[in-house]
């Protein structure tokens, strides 16, 4: 057999490393051009997004690319505007993610912005009900898509009782809040800070709390957006990183910042925040196993395309690749 000469064999080493690497980082590539512009949401139920917002860490992180902020009212709105391109970066609950997915958008979680108990089923201080069974009938406001109607299912299903059992009414966060103090509707699936100003300012009361049926909240991006730009993806959770370890060693900060941001008294941001946790921004095995256990509610109330098969949804939409805790100490 005709040896092959040094620099033959040379080149083929390096193409075959090249493609090693390659096959063990499928997203590696050449160094990416910034985009023109990057779109994220901020939102009170995010208080890390208002802390990188209001330092302008990812301006200084991108100084070529324009940085557009966009405010979300919930995970609906935070979806429609990720899945219309309003925004590049999304903030919203992981379930009301999967669902996005499920039904057929094309997006993929990238970071973990708080882990926070911050949805619960509140009624009015003079309120008769006491459980769940007593909400037979009755009326709850709950933003269709986000993580407070999904925890209303949740709840409803362990009473025994079906969406069919109670009138949902579909309001905005802010706009249930009004709806239960004014007594339009008997209960509300709330959303802090809108619940802890409820709490604080009306008296109203929670019917039914349980962490374990709060999804985590998520970062998500298009599937284009992961594929054209991962670097960008990397600076940007770099910046969320610094906003999220900034959070945690200066908590009365974070507070003022809330209040100051969402309009509301520094005891409802307080009230929020003691709710909140900001310790573990990776996505890792436990968010898969959290997120399929509660997918079964998406099926059984026919939230999702029928032959959908949740899991894989799940699979498909965590990216766990990027490491933001790294990239922020680089």
């Amino acid at each position: 057999m005709k040896s092959l000469n040094p620099i033959t064999r040379a080149a083929r080493l390096l193409a075959a490393t090249t493609a090693l690497v390659l096959g063990l980082q499928p997203w590696a590539q050449a160094a990416e051009t910034a985009p023109a512009e990057v779109k994220l949401d901020y939102a009170y139920y995010s208080p890390v997004s208002l802390a990188l917002r209001h330092f302008g860490w990812l301006e200084k992180a991108l100084p070529q690319t324009r940085v557009t902020w966009v405010l979300s009212q919930g995970s609906n709105r935070s979806l429609e505007y990720l899945n219309s391109g309003g925004v590049d970066f999304g903030s919203s609950a992981s379930l009301a993610a999967v669902l996005s997915r499920a039904n057929g958008s094309p997006i993929k979680s990238v970071y973990v912005y708080s882990r926070a108990e911050w949805t619960a089923l509140l009624v009015r201080k003079d309120s008769p009900y006491k459980s769940l069974a007593d909400l037979k009938g009755r009326k709850i406001a709950a933003t269709k898509g986000t993580d407070p109607y999904l925890f209303t299912l949740r709840a409803l299903q362990q009473a025994g009782l079906g969406k069919n059992d109670v009138e949902l009414v579909h309001l905005q966060h802010p706009d249930g809040r009004t709806a239960l103090e004014k007594g339009d509707v008997d209960a509300w699936a709330g959303l802090d800070p809108h619940m802890a100003a409820s709490e604080i300012q009306a008296g109203s009361r929670l019917l039914y709390r349980n962490p374990d049926f709060n999804s985590y909240g998520v970062i998500s991006v298009t599937e284009q957006f992961a594929q054209e730009h991962p670097q960008t993806i990397e600076t940007v959770l770099g910046a969320y990183e610094k906003a999220r370890e900034w959070a945690l060693k200066n908590p009365d900060e974070l507070a003022a910042l809330l209040a100051s941001e969402s309009g509301l008294p520094l005891d409802v941001a307080k009230l929020q925040l003691s709710r909140t946790d900001l310790k573990n921004p990776r996505l890792g095995p436990q968010d898969l196993l959290a997120s399929k256990a509660a997918a079964p509610i998406l099926v059984s109330e026919e939230l999702v395309r029928r032959g959908v098969n949740v899991d894989q949804v799940i699979d498909q939409l965590i990216d766990s690749r990027f490491n933001p805790v790294a990239v922020a100490h680089q």
